[in-house]
């Protein structure tokens, strides 16, 4: 593309990526960045801070990837420029010492060849950070780590074979996948590690049934080590991908060679998954991981500020444990969008900086279609609601008010967590997930047939709202 300037060129990209994303994330990841330059093999990005880039490229380099593709074509490059001060921001690495390069696309072949280890990564980069040493232990993923360690180090000869972590989203299940793989690679214990996604892998064997190369790709995944694949729910009802799958899952279980798999349920709740298939992953270790708890969410945001090295008042990384309770990503991405504020507006990071951006999370993230609140949430709105403590709510009696209380707390969790109906009957007392199912039959029935429940119902609604926010 010839005679294009780079202010037009990156509002093409911008246009793009416009379309693509939620307004409050473009107003808060791409508004920020500004182009200052364009040469003829690269574009030159100025971003406010380490921070601000680390973010940037971490979560939307592929989709800046395709803008620059969709507006220019191949073989550009991208370099970020970090803003120091007003008259330091430079256009180019060799004047500015914060200038970070990054290149537009990946090594074509996608491989990574470690030759003094002889360890062979294909597929998926595994994301070097993601280490045993950076993962916050607590107890809702204690035992979690603690498997994934001994797969780590004893790979294949443990009776974790396959290890199979569940858990919902953001709640650290990628990261001790990765670990894992991180932990092998640096003990170089085995001479290859494959991690992938499981969307990765289904294309891969599509791609091998066009070219006519089944066999080749059966052979591949079959000659590994370790294989690592993330989000096996996307499995579900792809029965040739299954059966391919299920044939390589025996020949490498066979060979003692490691399984690691992750999913957002109990492989016992997926639908349109094999049965034989459920039944090979529970030969091997289950394990759940819960939302983390209030100790461990601040130790997280407190772990996260040391190692960007930043100074944050422990009110704040309090307040944001508090109020963030659902899954991890969401607690590392308010603390971001609060140091992205503070950083655009030149503000100090206080309390009053954090409710607002807390208030914007909530009009952002909570809305009807997409709550997800924690087990403790829930029980807490509930008791206070009721005028009950949590020992009467979990206890056994059957006393119209607190059975009404304790349904319709398990509805709830049911509605607004990702804990299968097993885990939350664990919640309430160690009930079976058959009461569970029960209580959100009647909660169901109740709202259709009474209007004063529903209107009951609504009250303690949006006393869950406020409560939580």
């Amino acid at each position: 593309m010839e005679n294009i300037g780079h202010s037009e060129l990156w509002n093409e990209c911008l246009e793009y990526i416009q379309e693509r994303i939620p307004t409050q994330t473009f107003s808060t990841w791409f508004e920020p960045i500004k182009s200052l330059s364009l040469t003829e093999k690269e574009l030159f990005l100025q971003v406010p801070n380490k921070f601000f880039y680390d973010w940037v490229v971490s979560h939307y380099e592929n989709i800046i990837q395709q803008s620059l593709e969709n507006a220019y074509g191949d073989g550009l490059r991208i370099k970020y420029t970090i803003l120091m001060d007003d008259d330091q921001s430079l256009p180019s690495a060799e004047k500015h010492p914060q200038t970070i390069a990054r290149q537009t696309q990946d090594d074509p072949q996608n491989i990574i060849v470690d030759n003094s280890s002889k360890i062979i990564e294909k597929g998926t980069k595994i994301n070097k950070n993601y280490i045993f040493e950076t993962f916050v232990e607590g107890k809702s993923n204690q035992f979690a780590k603690a498997a994934a360690m001994a797969v780590a180090r004893d790979p294949g000869r443990t009776s974790f074979n396959p290890l199979v972590l569940y858990g919902g989203t953001g709640l650290g299940k990628t990261h001790l996948l990765q670990a894992i793989g991180n932990e092998v690679i640096k003990n170089q214990s085995l001479k290859s590690v494959l991690y992938l996604s499981s969307d990765t892998f289904t294309l891969d064997f599509i791609s091998a049934i066009q070219k006519n190369k089944s066999t080749d790709f059966s052979k591949y995944y079959r000659d590994v080590d370790m294989l690592l694949i993330d989000d096996i729910q996307f499995f579900q009802g792809k029965e040739s991908t299954q059966e391919q799958f299920f044939h390589i899952f025996n020949s490498l279980y066979q060979h003692h060679k490691q399984i690691v798999l992750t999913t957002d349920k109990n492989p016992m709740e997926l639908k349109g998954l094999q049965e034989r298939l459920i039944s090979r992953f529970k030969s091997g270790l289950t394990v759940d991981i819960q939302p983390p708890d209030l100790e461990t969410r601040i130790a997280i945001l407190q772990r996260k500020a040391e190692r960007e090295e930043l100074e944050i008042p422990f009110e704040v990384i309090e307040l944001l444990a508090t109020k963030i309770r659902s899954n991890i990503r969401e607690l590392e991405g308010a603390l971001i969008r609060l140091l992205a504020y503070s950083s655009l507006l030149r503000v100090d990071i206080n309390v009053q900086l954090t409710k607002k951006v807390l208030n914007e999370i909530v009009g952002d993230s909570h809305a009807e279609s997409n709550i997800s609140y924690s087990i403790e949430n829930i029980q807490d709105v509930i008791t206070t609601k009721y005028n009950i403590n949590l020992d009467t709510l979990l206890g056994k009696s059957r006393k119209q008010e607190i059975a009404e209380a304790r349904m319709a707390a398990m509805y709830l969790a049911r509605k607004y967590t990702s804990l299968s109906l097993k885990n939350i009957g664990l919640y309430f007392g160690g009930r079976d997930h058959s009461t569970v199912v029960h209580a959100c039959k009647w909660v169901e029935d109740k709202l259709d047939s009474s209007e004063e429940f529903q209107k009951r119902f609504e009250r303690i609604r949006k006393e869950f709202d406020t409560t939580l926010f």
